[in-house]
């Protein structure tokens, strides 16, 4: 995915700087040394399984399964990759705050909206092997962010390919369609690449961010309503003017 845009990113800002160390300090010591050379069983435990979650009611699963990565180097590069090109700016406009908010948002929807999904199909076909097949990685999350992009930053253009220019929502449009029919082709677990989680991520992403403009449709009423109540109408019926009446805060 990242060979298909060029972006202009933004200084390495503070949560994704963090996110991006103890994403890389788990792939490396935990996973590589402990788990690669040691034998530790630490991706069977904190990895994403849909079975577990469901009915095992592994729930910490649903965050922990964002900072694993295979051990293909690719793996984690792209996502880290990803993340900076597409987090830094949105926690430069929104916060830090709430970009841990809709970042962790996206992750964990994606992981949720993936195992009731994987459920469905088990029990609509029969099939068990998405309950059992782990999924790991930030690409849901990622994902999140992109969609973002879209939204917020929709008529920036981009290069697909390194070639073709086109505005950035419909690159992202194109990505989940992309996304859409990966899955359609390869099954509801993914083959190799969870793409179900991925357009969880999107889904997620969408939810969240309509949340935040609800709130803050609510939070600029309530402003305007309270600074209403503290407006009073002065008029002296006396004094005969052309100007018109004057408001006192």
């Amino acid at each position: 995915m990242n060979r298909s845009v060029s972006f202009q990113t933004a200084p390495l800002t503070k949560a994704v700087k963090w996110l991006i160390i103890i994403n890389v300090a788990v792939w490396f010591l935990l996973q590589v040394l402990m788990e690669g050379f040691m034998h530790v069983p630490f991706t069977s435990i904190f990895a994403l399984y849909p079975g577990k979650v469901l009915f095992d009611f592994q729930i910490w699963q649903l965050v922990s399964y964002m900072f694993l990565h295979s051990m293909s180097v690719t793996h984690i590069l792209f996502n880290m990759l990803m993340l900076w090109f597409f987090g830094a700016e949105l926690e430069q406009r929104w916060g830090t705050r709430f970009f841990l908010i809709y970042y962790f948002s996206c992750g964990v929807g994606a992981a949720i909206l993936y195992c009731l999904c994987v459920w469905g199909y088990a029990l609509a076909t029969g099939s068990q092997t998405g309950l059992i097949v782990p999924v790991i990685g930030a690409s849901g999350a990622v994902f999140g962010l992109l969609l973002a992009q879209g939204i917020i930053f929709g008529e920036r253009i981009v290069y697909f390919f390194m070639l073709f220019p086109m505005k950035t929502k419909y690159f992202v449009g194109l990505m989940g369609l992309v996304q859409l029919a990966s899955m359609m082709t390869s099954g509801v677990s993914g083959g190799e690449v969870a793409y179900l989680a991925h357009l969880g991520g999107i889904v997620s992403g969408f939810i969240c961010l309509q949340f935040k403009a609800w709130f803050t449709r609510q939070d600029f009423k309530k402003k305007a309503k309270n600074k209403g109540r503290n407006l009073r109408l002065v008029v002296d019926n006396e004094k005969k003017s052309d100007k018109p009446p004057k408001y006192w805060n």
